[in-house]
């Protein structure tokens, strides 16, 4: 049983957070699509973390990812071979297609395909201009001091 949620109340009382409501809105929508192939998300670093996808079965060209204004997109098609009959069929190569929002400067460092796994590194890039930086405080008598050097040299020029 879905349960869905409204967002009205926060609009009326938030500014600026349409971002955040849309991806709650993806998230809950996104959960009734088939979670196969099965999937881990694991934080590697305080920065970098790494999503592995079980794709057994599947090459590298069956494979396709792209990322695109903070949403990675993986979609496995696998070309089917009428050639082979058989007896029974374990192993699925259904198609399937994942998608993950990523928090703004997160951005995919690589992928690899080892043992029937695909593993995507994920790295977070905070800017510098976004990081926090440490602002000095002046006493009073420092800014009167500062105030007054730049007449100082006009005075000597002259």
């Amino acid at each position: 049983m879905a349960t869905s949620y409204d967002y009205a109340p926060l609009f009326r009382s938030s500014v600026g957070f349409d971002r955040v409501f849309n991806l709650l809105e993806n998230a809950q929508r996104a959960r009734s699509i088939s979670d196969w192939p099965p999937y881990d998300i694991i934080k590697t670093g305080e920065d970098t973390y790494r999503i592995t996808v079980a794709v057994a079965g599947f090459s590298q060209d069956d494979l396709n990812l792209t990322f695109q204004s903070n949403l990675l997109t993986i979609i496995g098609n696998k070309g089917e071979t009428q050639s082979e009959s058989y007896l029974h069929r374990g192993i699925a190569g259904r198609p399937f297609e994942h998608r993950f929002e990523l928090a703004d400067h997160v951005r995919v460092s690589g992928a690899d395909l080892t043992n029937g796994l695909l593993s995507i590194d994920l790295v977070r890039e905070i800017p510098e201009a976004m990081k926090p930086r440490k602002i000095d405080i002046r006493t009073n008598a420092q800014l009167a001091k500062s105030a007054s050097a730049p007449q100082i040299e006009t005075q000597k020029a002259a």
